[in-house]
C-alpha cells in the first residue's frame, strides 16, 4: 500500500500577523504556493483573534470553514446567514461573502479552492484510542491531516508506522486513488492524560 506523509512540527510552522491578529500556516498544497498569491488548492491554518470585531479578507472562488478552537465568535455573513460559535463547532462559508466576526478566539481554518472539497472534524482522546478507517472515496488525490491541539499523541498506520504529534504538531497523508484503505490508530502519548485531535480530510 503507497502513501507519504509529512510531519511539520510546531518549530517548522510559519506564523504572520494580520490586521486582526496573527495566523500560523499548518499546510498548503501545492507546496510551493504562495496565500497572497491565492494560488493554492487548499490550506490549512490557525489564527488567533486579537480584536473583538474584524472584517474577514475577501476570498472569491474560496470555499471556507472555520472552526473555534478556544473562545467564542459571531460570525455575520452580510445578507447570508449569521452563527455563534463556542469551541470545536464549525461554520462553513463562501470567502466571497462579505463577513465580520465578533469575538476574540482562536480558529482552525481549511480554505478550499475549486475542485476541492474537505471537511473538519474533532477527536477527543478521553478514552485513550481512537480507530479509523480512511476509506476508499471518489476522488484523483486525498490528504488527510490530523493536528494536534492538545496533549500529546502516538499515531500508528495500517499496523506498521509510528509516529509521536506533539502539541501544535500537524502530520498530513496524502494518497491517490489507486491507495486501499488506510487503517489508523491514535493514542494518548502519556496513560494519565488526554488529548485532542482536529482532523481534515481534503478531496481532490
Amino acid at each position: 500500500m503507497s502513501f507519504s506523509l509529512k510531519i511539520i512540527r510546531k518549530s517548522e510552522q510559519i506564523t504572520s500577523l494580520w490586521s486582526g491578529g496573527k495566523t500560523t500556516q499548518l499546510a498548503i498544497y501545492p507546496e510551493e504556493a504562495d496565500y497572497s498569491k491565492r494560488d493554492f488548492k487548499w490550506r490549512i491554518s490557525t489564527a488567533e483573534v486579537e480584536v473583538e470585531e474584524s472584517l474577514f479578507t475577501h476570498l472569491p472562488g474560496i470555499q471556507r470553514i472555520i472552526m473555534i478552537l478556544d473562545g467564542e465568535m459571531s460570525l455575520q455573513h452580510q445578507g447570508k446567514h449569521c452563527m455563534h460559535l463556542s469551541p470545536f463547532e464549525q461554520d462553513r462559508f463562501d470567502g466571497g461573502w462579505t463577513t465580520r466576526s465578533i469575538g476574540k478566539v482562536t480558529d482552525f481554518n481549511l480554505m478550499l479552492a475549486e475542485g476541492c472539497e474537505g471537511d473538519i472534524s474533532t477527536i477527543h482522546m478521553n478514552d485513550g484510542t481512537h480507530a479509523e478507517v480512511l476509506d476508499n472515496r471518489d476522488y484523483s488525490k486525498r490528504t488527510d491531516a490530523f493536528y494536534c491541539f492538545k496533549g500529546r499523541s502516538r499515531m500508528n498506520i495500517d499496523e506498521k508506522e509510528t509516529i509521536v504529534l506533539e502539541q501544535g504538531d500537524l502530520i498530513t497523508l496524502n494518497r491517490d486513488h489507486t491507495c486501499n484503505n488506510l487503517n489508523i490508530k491514535l493514542f494518548n502519548h502519556d496513560d494519565d492524560s488526554t488529548a485532542t485531535i482536529i482532523k481534515v480530510s481534503i478531496f481532490y
